[in-house]
């Protein structure tokens, strides 16, 4: 899919989970043409692609209510304007016990700024799929829209910065240790296996204190991205084990 960039750098979508973040894409996906920008336009899907095989409906709901109620701050392409919004208006869920049909609309705001849109991140639907932490897709997301900029780059963050790149949420993971351990390894270490790029994200140090981070990426060469395909279409189950040689526990959000 392509996804505008104002939709990717967000800052303060640290409460949506894994699972909002992929249903969002989705409705971006589903509304994707000439009326994505397009104040107060409905659109519509049925909730059997915004739910994985054992998810039901209520907890659709309570994601549709996070996306509702999560403000965040969109920049536009020039940097120079912040946009805060909620990521999806008012909508309507008709469901039985085993079907469901949704229609919604996005905020004006939100439309207005996306009409103008002119630059995309191309994201691949089967990777976001697999991921399994929510940070890993969220810096797939950052990482996609920055390669396809310049084959390979480099960007300094301050914490601040990285926390709202990988969407940690406020008041959580808030030393570095935590940070590093629980969302930065994770996220390099699901993205660098099965994304067609390598990203590494390195403390930057005053003395003994970490006061921000050098981001680089790079596209991976085509050894490595078959290596890459192959992991896509391996069992989920096992992966951390396969590419660190340790054994895991396996968590379905953070």
């Amino acid at each position: 899919m392509l996804k505008p960039v104002e939709l990717i750098d967000l800052k303060r979508s640290g409460p949506l989970t894994l699972q909002d973040r992929r249903v969002f894409n989705i409705l971006v996906q589903q509304a994707w043409g000439p009326k994505l920008g397009q104040p107060g336009v409905w659109f519509e899907i049925d909730t059997s692609a915004l739910r994985s095989g054992t998810d039901r409906n209520t907890r659709l709901s309570e994601t549709l209510l996070r996306l509702m109620q999560t403000i965040v701050v969109v920049t536009d392409k020039t940097g120079q304007e912040e946009l805060r919004t909620a990521l999806l208006s008012t909508n309507k869920l008709k469901t039985t016990p085993n079907k469901g049909r949704l229609q919604y609309r996005f905020t004006e705001e939100l439309a207005a700024l996306l009409r103008d849109s002119t630059i995309f991140a191309k994201l691949d639907l089967a990777v976001m799929k697999s991921f399994s932490s929510k940070y890993a897709f969220a810096l797939y997301e950052v990482i996609s829209r920055r390669v396809r900029q310049q084959h390979k780059f480099l960007e300094e963050l301050t914490i601040d910065a990285l926390r709202d790149l990988l969407g940690v949420e406020d008041g959580k993971l808030t030393d570095y240790k935590n940070l590093n351990n629980r969302a930065i390894e994770p996220a390099v270490e699901e993205v660098n296996s099965l994304a067609p790029f390598t990203v590494t994200i390195a403390a930057k140090k005053n003395g003994k204190k970490v006061v921000g981070f050098v981001m680089g990426w790079s596209v991976k060469s085509e050894a490595q991205m078959k290596e890459a395909y192959s992991e896509l279409h391996r069992s989920r189950v096992g992966r951390k084990a396969r590419l660190t040689g340790t054994t895991e526990d396996i968590t379905d959000d953070l």
